[in-house]
């Protein structure tokens, strides 16, 4: 295998640095608050689940507010699922067929209101679309032509709403010894959109496996992503996870939440092997964002105003401890790391801390970088730091009393 690493194209290059993205599953199926997969799990009959369009009534102000919250929580760009397998839209199918938000009593386009609202808050809108379908009869009685309807519907995604960050598709899976005919659709996308993204999901079994050719992205659904060997690749990709706040992407009957403390590990352990980390949200029927899922993104957005600058600029640089911290390296500035730092305890009275043991170092073996000064990023303090024979020795301090958070960033700057 040749050690040539390919340089990465400059839309590539520019969405690895986003980091952090909203997931939106959001259908029909956000009606019935069973999850996305309910039409199939549960059997429901067609004809009776389209008859849930007649009451799908979007808030005017729901996407408005998605976008919002996006932006609290510090989210770079926005996947939303244009159409889902129960193959319902939320754009203008223009005449494909009338099963989509146009024809439903929210009478609108709602992929037009999510660009717009996008642009104005500086958010890459991303898209998307299904390949395996439920709705369409011809997904398994003529597969060429549900093939032509398929190539169709994403080119209206690509010439309807100007400039977009990719196209996220899913569903390959679902008939992996037929011919997709990706060529077709993936070199219509470079001719419409020549800098968009190109992902397709490989699934829960394949997480991390390339695709096509023209595969931008590789994805890690729900697993931890590893590090990419791009050794004597004909082209750079990248990677993304995408990950849960509870059990199910669209919303569901679904308390089993996990802590912000996991996901915002998770971010941190993505940007160690330089993937992104795509994070899901599942609005209510009306549009909404159920209490729990807008809080937890917000929490998460206390933390990126603190640390954000390390998640968006840091590159993964091979920094590693002999535990779990890593360091990343700020792609503006080679004179400046991240520490990361998980399981920091409180400073304080030992009757209502826990869990700090003052002195504890970190050590950074074949260091061989001089280091100026490190400091806490949420608050300036200095730490002590000690090098010799390419050992880095750092002591991290605890959370001062009435702070916590999770995991807390350094800025290291070289000499």
């Amino acid at each position: 295998m040749s050690n040539n690493i390919p340089i990465p194209a400059e839309y590539i290059k520019n969405f690895e640095q986003l980091g952090f993205g909203m997931f939106v599953h959001f259908g029909l199926y956000s009606k019935l608050t069973k999850g996305e997969w309910t039409y199939n799990m549960h059997k429901r009959n067609m004809n009776d689940y389209k008859k849930i369009a007649d009451s799908f009534n979007v808030k005017a102000d729901s996407i408005k507010n998605l976008v919002a919250t996006a932006k609290t929580a510090g989210c770079k760009y926005i996947t939303l699922t244009t159409r889902h397998h129960d193959g319902f839209s939320l754009y203008d199918t223009k005449g494909l067929n009338e099963f989509d938000a146009l024809h439903t009593p929210t009478g609108r386009d709602l992929i037009k209101e999510f660009v717009e609202e996008c642009r104005n808050e500086d958010i890459l809108p991303v898209f998307y679309h299904t390949t395996l379908d439920w709705y369409n009869e011809d997904f398994n009685k003529d597969f060429n032509k549900y093939l032509k309807y398929l190539k169709n519907s994403v080119e209206l995604l690509c010439t309807n709403y100007g400039k977009i960050g990719g196209l996220w598709f899913d569903g390959n899976w679902s008939r992996p010894n037929d011919d997709w005919k990706e060529d077709e659709l993936y070199s219509m996308i470079r001719r419409l959109q020549p800098e968009a993204m190109i992902i397709n999901n490989t699934g829960l079994s394949k997480r991390g496996e390339l695709g096509a050719a023209e595969i931008d992205s590789v994805t890690f659904e729900r697993g931890m992503p590893h590090p990419i060997d791009r050794r004597g690749m004909k082209k750079y990709i990248t990677g993304e996870m995408c990950e849960t706040l509870c059990d199910h992407w669209g919303v569901a009957d679904d308390i089993n939440f996990k802590s912000v403390k996991q996901l915002i590990e998770e971010l941190c352990e993505c940007r160690k092997v330089g993937a992104n980390f795509l994070l899901n949200v599942g609005p209510a029927g009306d549009g909404s964002l159920p209490k729990m899922q807008e809080a937890t993104m917000e929490c998460i957005g206390r933390w990126m105003e603190l640390f954000g600058k390390s998640i968006y600029n840091g590159r993964p640089c091979n920094i590693l401890s002999k535990g779990r911290e890593f360091m990343l390296q700020d792609i503006n500035d080679e004179k400046i790391l991240y520490l990361f730092k998980f399981d920091l305890g409180k400073k304080g009275d030992d009757n209502v801390t826990v869990d700090f043991e003052d002195g504890n170092s970190v050590e950074f073996p074949n260091f061989n970088n001089e280091v100026g000064s490190i400091k806490w990023m949420d608050n300036g303090e200095e730490l002590a730091f000690k090098q010799q024979n390419g050992l880095l020795s750092v002591r991290p301090t605890g959370y001062i009393y009435g702070t916590s958070y999770c995991v807390r960033v350094a800025e290291v700057k070289l000499k």
